[in-house]
């Protein structure tokens, strides 16, 4: 069983620790999700990851909506088809901005 610090600093130091690794696992967790989302979005829109990254930007900044809870909407999209229209309409513009990339080796279009 660990030793229960008796010295306050040392228990503060332990606490700011403990919210440090908390804040740590939720950015690797934001980190994931905004990942995925560039995904579908590539994917979709045939564009680059760059280009997928600047496709959420985009529609964060012009919904105000913050970019991990776009990236969020984007894949209960993926699952259940639903989105918010204005989301979609953003989305939909940004993907217009941005893409399509041509694919290697595909006709022209």
């Amino acid at each position: 069983m660990p030793a229960v610090p008796n010295d306050p600093d040392e228990s503060n130091r332990i606490f700011e620790l403990q919210e440090e690794i908390d804040q740590l696992k939720e950015a690797v967790f934001s980190h994931a999700v905004v990942d995925q989302a560039i995904g579908m979005v590539v994917a979709l829109g045939r564009i680059t990851p760059d280009q997928g990254w600047e496709v959420l930007k985009d529609v964060s900044q012009h919904t105000n909506i913050k970019l991990r809870n776009v990236a969020d909407m984007i894949l209960i999209w993926g699952r259940s088809g639903e989105m918010p229209p204005e989301i979609r309409a953003e989305l939909e513009d940004a993907l217009d901005r941005y893409g399509p990339t041509q694919i290697p080796g595909a006709p022209p279009e």
